[in-house]
């Protein structure tokens, strides 16, 4: 049953696929055991003793050539706070390129507010890196200077304000570290999970295990049949309605048969709507019907 037209390229195919490399990370910061603690527990330690992943800390303090180690100092034209000086982050970024080798695809990160949304097909792009050099700002923020002319990106993991880029570091290091083969148990995981190829960029369906009824709630029983062709394609139906209900924003530019999707709908269960948390879709859904009426797509 093809309820969704893929419209991406065989290309954009493969880039979703688990990158066959090993990566490096390093990262530039105040407080490099906030970095460290997190980097030596669950798959990413493991990844790293295993060869896999790479990680590097630099501590910004080592680089200041003041007498008290100090890398901060007041902005010009006032303000509160205060902002990396541009000597001590750019001796800081050469110490971090020494040991890299030419031959390896590097890029230089800065999280900040300020730069792109952080998205899944972000993190596909920046997974095709060989080593990764994350920049982490605090207090005030780093001197303009250094952003316009060592960094190569800014990328923002949301529209709020942190006190400093230790956490979005890592978060990247985290979605980055998932496409790269051996990072995870099973490599089809990261293929199958929510704004993937494998769900055409939308929501992953919701998951369930044993035991398969506790307290009058129940299991859906389509996955417990053990039929793989029913369940693939009650995944993708529930997979279109999950993301209608929480991020309809996502269907923008789908092909997608939505009279197929509404009559399924009309079968689940409300006991089964409820867990799937998709109750009271009738007039979105309708809504559709009517857009793809008018358009003549149905």
């Amino acid at each position: 049953m093809k309820l969704i037209l893929f419209q991406l390229s065989k290309t954009m195919e493969l880039v979703s696929l688990s990158m066959k490399h090993k990566i490096s990370f390093s990262y530039i910061t105040l407080f490099p055991d906030l970095i460290r603690h997190y980097l030596s527990e669950a798959l990413l330690s493991k990844a790293e003793k295993n060869n896999i992943l790479k990680f590097n800390i630099f501590n910004l303090r080592d680089h200041s050539e003041t007498k008290y180690k100090s890398v901060d100092d007041t902005a010009y034209g006032g303000g509160d706070g205060m902002v990396f000086e541009l000597e001590p982050l750019v001796n800081c970024l050469a110490s971090v390129k020494k040991e890299i080798p030419d031959s390896k695809k590097t890029h230089v990160i800065f999280l900040s507010p300020q730069g792109q949304p952080l998205n899944h097909q972000k993190v596909l792009e920046l997974a095709t890196y060989d080593h990764l050099i994350f920049v982490c700002g605090r207090y005030a923020g780093i001197d303009q200077r250094f952003i316009a002319n060592y960094v190569d990106q800014e990328i923002s993991v949301g529209d709020y304000v942190l006190s400093g880029g230790e956490l979005p570091s890592l978060v990247l290091t985290e979605a980055i570290s998932r496409h790269i083969e051996g990072v995870l148990g099973d490599q089809v995981s990261s293929q199958k999970d929510s704004f993937s190829i494998e769900v055409n960029g939308l929501l992953e369906a919701p998951q369930f295990t044993k035991p398969q009824k506790w307290n009058e709630l129940s299991v859906p029983e389509t996955l417990t049949n053990g039929n793989h062709q029913k369940i693939s394609e009650w995944q993708k139906n529930v997979s279109i309605l999950v993301t209608l209900a929480k991020r309809p924003d996502l269907l923008n530019q789908k092909i997608i048969n939505w009279l197929t999707v509404s009559d399924f709908y009309k079968n689940i269960s409300e006991s089964d709507r409820k867990n799937l948390q998709i109750q009271n879709l009738g007039e979105k859904l309708k809504n559709k019907l009517t857009v793809c009426s008018y358009k003549g797509t149905l």
